[in-house]
């Protein structure tokens, strides 16, 4: 094991897992990291798992596709699922962190395993032995060069963004109230209520502001799609999606429209503005988003950006071991693999190493469950269609013969990776 190098390129959530997954067992572990010595746009942190868009890790709940992934994950050790746990902040039925809490746990659990040795520095070509790249999708151009060369094609792309963060005591909370949507039993979130006149005037604004950049916006992620952006498809679209009001009336009253915003830190000092993801530029996001009511006079810690994301068609690249066909001593993880979440690309990151364990200590390649969430993730990167692939997030229409019980097809799901846990051993 000490004769054996194994690389893992990239210190955010996949690398993160990778790496501890394998040190765990007893590996030696060289884990490359350009930060701080270089930043993309749209990291802030020089810590290890840094959240570059939202706090959020969607549902915990077991009835939801990401809150089974977690579930699993659990089982399988992950470092991230740990460290959610303990820095979590109120937030209903979702999963969210205190970011740089999350960041921290994350980071003194890498410095502190001694199997790890940390590189400082911009990776531009492959190292020699195991190599498991997990630049994400903000991953450079001189690696997405390299990885173009060795694979023989060019890499895919589409566009995200991140949402604004406000300082909680710039709010009007005579004009906000708190209160969870649908009655969750906790108050978790704040709510800015808009009336039909508000509510005309802001969206004149938006669809009119100026933005950062031009993009080629018909390749924007559907699940992080700038708000702009989603308003000019209709006056109605953002009342029927964040800005729905359904569930948050106040005395009895529904508002015509509400944004919600989600703590951000476990001080509750900030808040992310649920769902505003956005390419507007720092000026226009001042000037449009405080005419939101009780925001009119907000400070923003973080404003709201647009970044490119790359990935590779992963059915046409990828061994089922998210090794490259052409090089298997390459392995892809997280969001680069064509996943696409922070649960997801954390999953990812955790299999490519799981697999290579596997390799090394002689054992066969085994298959997930196709019942479980992992499983059926795994199985579209690998055998969906090369001509239509697309980033995919958990969802239970991946499931193979999902029950249409949702609590049902988790206890399936659990059940199947226990028995596969304990036969891979």
């Amino acid at each position: 094991m000490e004769k054996l190098k194994i690389n893992v390129i990239g210190a955010g959530l996949a690398g993160v897992e990778a790496a501890y997954f394998l040190a765990k067992k007893g590996y030696q572990v060289n884990l490359y990291e350009q930060k701080p010595l270089r930043k993309s746009p749209a990291h802030h942190s020089d810590k290890f798992g840094e959240l570059v868009c939202s706090n959020s890790l969607k549902s915990n709940r077991l009835d939801n596709a990401c809150g089974l992934l977690k579930e699993e994950l659990r089982m399988l050790g992950s470092l991230v699922m740990e460290a959610a746990d303990k820095t979590s902040v109120p937030s209903g039925n979702a999963l969210s962190v205190d970011r740089e809490k999350f960041s921290s746990y994350i980071t003194e659990k890498i410095k502190s395993e001694p199997l790890i040795t940390i590189y400082e520095e911009e990776v531009n070509d492959f190292k020699k032995g195991y190599n498991i790249i997990c630049t994400g999708p903000l991953t450079s151009e001189s690696l997405v060069a390299k990885l173009q060369e060795k694979i023989g094609e060019d890499m895919l792309f589409f566009y995200d963004a991140a949402a604004p963060i406000i300082a909680y005591d710039s709010l009007d909370m005579n004009i906000c109230y708190r209160k969870s949507r649908y009655e969750q039993g906790d108050d978790s979130y704040i709510n800015c209520p808009f009336d039909k006149e508000q509510y005309e005037r802001f969206y004149h604004e938006l669809v009119n502001a100026k933005i950062a950049s031009l993009h080629e916006f018909d390749k924007v992620f559907e699940g992080c799609m700038p708000i702009e952006v989603m308003a000019r498809r209709g006056e109605k679209t953002l009342r029927f999606g964040p800005l729905k009001p359904m569930g948050l009336e106040k005395d009895g009253k529904r508002p015509y429209a509400v944004l919600q915003l989600r703590q951000d830190n476990a001080s509750a000092s900030l808040y992310n503005m649920v769902g505003f993801q956005t390419n507007l530029t720092y000026e226009e996001q001042r000037r449009v988003f405080r005419l939101i009511p009780g925001m009119e006079k907000a400070e923003f810690y973080r404003y709201g950006l647009m970044h490119r994301n790359t990935f590779i068609c992963a059915p046409k690249i990828l061994n089922e071991d998210f090794s490259l066909k052409n090089d298997s001593n390459i392995f892809i993880g997280g969001q680069l693999s064509g996943v696409e979440g922070y649960v997801e690309s954390s999953m990812s990151g955790l299999i490519a190493a799981f697999y290579l364990n596997r390799r090394l200590e002689n054992k066969e390649l085994i298959d997930f469950p196709i019942e479980t969430m992992i499983g059926s993730l795994i199985r579209y990167l690998m055998t969906t269609s090369i001509k239509h692939f697309a980033p995919m997030n958990a969802n239970f229409g991946l499931v193979y013969n999902c029950p249409k019980d949702k609590n049902e097809a988790s206890s399936r799901a659990i059940e199947a990776l226990k028995v596969f846990l304990n036969e891979a051993r």
